[in-house]
């Protein structure tokens, strides 16, 4: 569509008139913005000196599906690496309507405020039918976005797990590469995509609601688990009892999991982002957490089995792409969907057929 419409600009701009004149040049120059080769050294040049466009820019081709992108995100990712693990990477979770866009903004203006470095990757759902997201946490942020030292950046979350995007783990080795010091993950807050930002995170907080009818019932062990910290938001006016109450009822509950592999007793805080309140208490325990845990090597620790992890993660995207990218692969596979259709073969057979076809490719 986009090239269509250059293409539409550059016919109109063939009559004499100066304002098709103008239009031509614009024209040809998104056409040679477009033409113009990616130059990897020099976009990690500019990351490392703190650049958000060329940050946006490197992003935006981690997140290709393109293969031909490939080589040159592999070069910006090896490039960034050495300037990366400088940072603390908070996962941010929570059912829609708890309040994470606007905890993530006070959290991120309080961090700014001593003199830190933000970045927030925040994952939008996509839809199942239209395949589109809304992609609006810089609208919903409308502050965070004008600091100089934040960085905002939504991203669809596509097909992948869970709902979070395949990429966001590259991205975040690129933020830490160009400076920002403290990562906000936000997951979309369904599904299990939990799971996978809390394999990518350092400190994993669950924002909670009170009153909402899953003080404990609604809530699935694992999360509860998994989580460093339960913070109850929207504690103000007529909810301020019943979040103290809720807080007590979390306490309970925490308290008959096993102590964690961290040492550390994951702790319940209420907060009120709307107006700003806890959000100092818990940039305090955030940074405890942090402290304690470098201290017994469990911080380096868990980095260390989380790189583990994503080996394994990327060697199952790759032989799954590698899959699907097979010629005669993908004709056979629409031969063996018709095949079901018809109960001419069963799945399984189908797929030890497809298996048996790749090992001879």
């Amino acid at each position: 569509m986009a090239k269509k419409k250059i293409n539409t600009a550059l016919n109109e701009a063939q009559e004499t008139s100066p304002a098709k004149n103008i239009s031509l040049k614009s024209a040809e120059r998104i056409k040679n913005l477009r033409k113009k080769k990616i130059d990897p050294e020099n976009l990690v040049e500019q990351i490392i000196q703190g650049n958000k466009t060329a940050l946006s820019r490197a992003i935006t081709l981690i997140e290709s599906q393109q293969t031909k992108h490939q080589h040159d995100v592999n070069a910006i990712i090896e490039g960034c690496l050495p300037y990366a693990n400088q940072s603390i990477r908070i996962g941010i979770t929570g059912v829609p309507g708890v309040g994470k866009s606007t905890f993530i903004e006070a959290f991120g203006n309080y961090l700014i405020g001593l003199e830190k470095k933000v970045a927030v990757l925040a994952v939008d759902p996509s839809s199942s039918i239209s395949q589109g997201s809304i992609l609006g946490d810089k609208t919903r942020m409308e502050e965070l976005v004008k600091q100089e030292n934040a960085f905002i950046r939504p991203t669809p979350s596509g097909d992948s797990l869970g709902g979070v995007a395949q990429k966001t783990r590259e991205s975040i080795i690129l933020c830490e590469a160009a400076g920002f010091d403290t990562i906000l993950i936000e997951t979309v807050g369904v599904g299990q995509s939990e799971t996978i930002v809390h394999s990518m995170t350092d400190f994993f907080l669950l924002l909670k609601l009170a009153g909402a009818g899953d003080e404990l019932q609604g809530i699935k062990r694992g999360i509860m688990e998994m989580a460093d910290a339960i913070v109850i938001n929207k504690a103000d006016g007529e909810n301020q009892q019943p979040a103290r109450q809720a807080k007590a009822e979390f306490k309970k509950a925490l308290h008959l999991y096993p102590e964690t592999e961290s040492g550390w007793r994951p702790k319940v805080k209420l907060a009120s982002a709307l107006h700003h309140k806890g959000i100092e208490e818990i940039e305090k325990m955030i940074s405890s957490y942090e402290k304690a845990t470098k201290e017994n090597n469990y911080f380096q620790h868990k980095r260390q089995e989380q790189n583990k992890f994503w080996l394994l993660q990327t060697i199952n995207n790759r032989l799954k792409a590698n899959f699907y990218d097979q010629p005669k692969i993908k004709a056979e596979l629409k031969k063996q969907l018709t095949a079901i259709e018809n109960n001419e073969t069963t799945p399984f057979v189908a797929a030890n057929f497809l298996f048996n076809l790749m090992k001879h490719l």
